[in-house]
């Protein structure tokens, strides 16, 4: 009998509805900077994604240490992933899984954000400052768009398992090698990938859209999560193809950092957070 995802996707649906619960309790707005307007966005250019990749970079050197000891957490949750896969027969969901953490980006580095926030202000900030975040008022609303992000996961990793479903009739395959095999050299492999990829691909075109720069400024000004996501929103629309290329760059990066056993994102994770926080400062004015 074929197993299915049933149980994951029936636990990760619970934590969303019971979180969601708790969370629409909490605090719609943070105490940074009270603003009475929606944020204005800025048109930007290829040329601010170069600038806050440099600012990423140099924010990275200046906490290197900080940085590297809040981001070994990240290669940690992902080889966490990929032993539940093999634990759990589910090896077919390992790339949905890595592939879709990125979803949930935008909320884990909210530590990073706050160091470049502070840096930037002529302070002189520690990872004891990103992580005494956990207590200031902007966790509320930062929370509840992480349960909005974690829904959209919840519903990427769902579709993916249809996908398999639909495409391999869901024959388990028996280890990764023969997985990834199947995938390349049978009919049924190359349109699962045909159909898979684009839908991925739509998935991380929303969780770009309603999150490029919605946590940053969640962080920085007293505003709700609605303002936020449609904040982010136009931004999205002001500069589709900037925002395009600057989320293509955000997966490439990933995938490169992943290849050798996570370990590269304890780097990428870091530097990609800052210059988010840097971009974020350049199309919200």
């Amino acid at each position: 009998m074929v197993k299915t995802i049933g149980n994951p996707l029936s636990w990760t649906a619970g934590a969303v509805v019971h979180g969601g619960s708790h969370l629409v309790d909490m605090t719609a707005h943070v105490g940074s900077e009270r603003i009475d307007k929606p944020p204005v966005v800025k048109k930007i250019g290829m040329a601010d994604l170069g600038y806050a990749l440099r600012h990423g970079v140099d924010d990275f050197a200046a906490f290197r240490s900080d940085v590297i000891f809040l981001c070994l957490l990240y290669p940690v949750i992902g080889l966490a992933m990929v032993w539940m896969g093999f634990q759990n027969e589910m090896i077919h969901h390992i790339f949905p899984l890595m592939s879709g953490f990125a979803i949930l980006g935008p909320v884990a580095a909210v530590g990073l954000y706050e160091l470049s926030r502070r840096r930037e202000k002529g302070l002189a900030p520690t990872w004891g400052n990103a992580l005494a975040l956990i207590r200031a008022p902007s966790m509320g609303p930062i929370l509840v768009f992480g349960v909005y992000l974690l829904a959209l996961f919840s519903v990427w990793m769902l579709t993916a398992h249809m996908i398999f479903l639909f495409t391999m009739a869901g024959e388990q395959p028996v280890n990764v090698l023969q997985f990834f095999r199947d995938a390349m050299t049978t009919a049924e492999g190359q349109r699962m990938m045909l159909i898979g990829i684009p839908v991925g691909a739509v998935f991380a075109a929303l969780a770009l859209a309603i999150g490029v720069v919605t946590v940053p400024l969640l962080l920085d000004r007293d505003v709700g999560v609605p303002v936020a996501i449609a904040t982010s929103l136009k931004v999205m629309a002001k500069n589709p193809v900037v925002t395009c290329v600057w989320g293509g760059f955000i997966a490439l990066s990933l995938a490169v950092a992943s290849i050798p056993f996570l370990l590269g994102l304890v780097v990428v994770m870091p530097i990609l957070g800052h210059a988010s926080w840097h971009l974020y400062r350049r199309a919200v004015d």
